[in-house]
């Protein structure tokens, strides 16, 4: 298991120093970052060229690279064009994104995997073809759709939240929000699991659990829940980073300033160090689960060893 993991961390590298030269260079083609803080008026050519090259903006991209990237592994991100550092940025709007991520994860762990469990074991009943249909409305509906409708629905004419979340977002303003952002996902996870435990059902090992005598729920939670769960794991895994990085809809109906806000207003004011500091940050997000997950798929299925 060790050897893995360090052979693991070794292949990360080079990912995510590709991963990054990508973003860098996508970024530094969406326009002349300059031209942004000037608005509608021209930049003063003297104007425009101190800020070039107070931002390093007059240096060729692999040489701004290279400086970016090495400034990152002593943990500094850069600084945005209004002086503000970027590792400030990122201070006030991670622990709100990430307590939205972990609300919205919690709704497709608990809810996701109760739905599929139910339904997997009682496929083409009733039950199975409610649940079908319902996750196939709520995946066919868009996001901002369902956040604005329960937004109105629970905000405005019951009255049962407030519209907007206050600054500190905490983890009983996000329980809407977090519905919203895992909606998606939470209907891929019941349906995922749905089909894992309908066709493992019918596996050997669950017929010799069953011929042995085992109670129901052992058999179910032990066994075939157990073996279910490794196509589940492997999209949350992966699904963590999309969240942290995709919500940028959810936290502008809720007006949550976290990252899918911060990286709005990057893109929108063409702030190119505000963009690559937080998607940098967000590949590694992915690179560490996906390693999480991996490590999982041992404890899960005991036949599964890393060498």
């Amino acid at each position: 298991m060790g050897r893995y993991v360090v052979r693991r961390l070794l292949q990360m590298i080079p990912v995510f120093i590709g991963a990054t030269l990508l973003i860098f260079l996508m970024v530094n083609v969406m326009g002349d970052p300059i031209a942004g803080l000037c608005g509608d008026r021209e930049c003063d050519p003297a104007t425009a060229a101190q800020l070039r090259h107070e931002f390093g903006l007059d240096q060729p991209v692999w040489q701004q690279y290279v400086t970016y990237m090495g400034n990152v592994f002593t943990g500094d991100f850069g600084t945005a064009f209004n002086g503000q550092p970027v590792t400030e940025l990122m201070g006030t709007a991670f622990p709100v994104t990430i307590r939205l991520t972990l609300v919205a994860i919690l709704f497709e762990v608990v809810v996701g995997i109760i739905l599929g469990v139910v339904t997997g074991l009682r496929r083409g009943r009733p039950v199975d073809t409610g649940v079908l249909l319902l996750t196939l409305v709520v995946i066919s509906v868009p996001t901002f759709v369902t956040g604005l409708l329960l937004q109105l629905l629970l905000g405005v004419k019951w009255g049962w939240i407030d519209p907007a979340v206050s600054s500190e977002a905490l983890f009983g303003e996000l329980i809407v929000p977090g519905l919203v952002l895992a909606s998606v996902s939470l209907a891929y996870v019941t349906r995922l699991t749905r089909t894992s435990i309908a066709e493992n059902r019918r596996s050997d090992y669950v017929r010799t659990a069953i011929a042995k005598g085992l109670p129901r729920h052992r058999v179910i939670t032990r066994h075939l829940l157990r073996n279910s769960l490794i196509p589940v794991v492997t999209f949350i895994g992966t699904d963590i980073g999309a969240l942290m990085g995709g919500a940028i809809v959810t936290e502008r109906i809720f007006n949550i300033h976290g990252v899918g806000y911060q990286l709005y207003q990057g893109i929108l004011r063409q702030n190119t160090q505000t963009v690559v500091g937080f998607v940098t940050v967000l590949v590694l997000v992915f690179l560490v689960a996906n390693l999480v997950v991996d490590l999982l798929y041992a404890v899960l299925d005991p036949r599964i060893r890393y060498a």
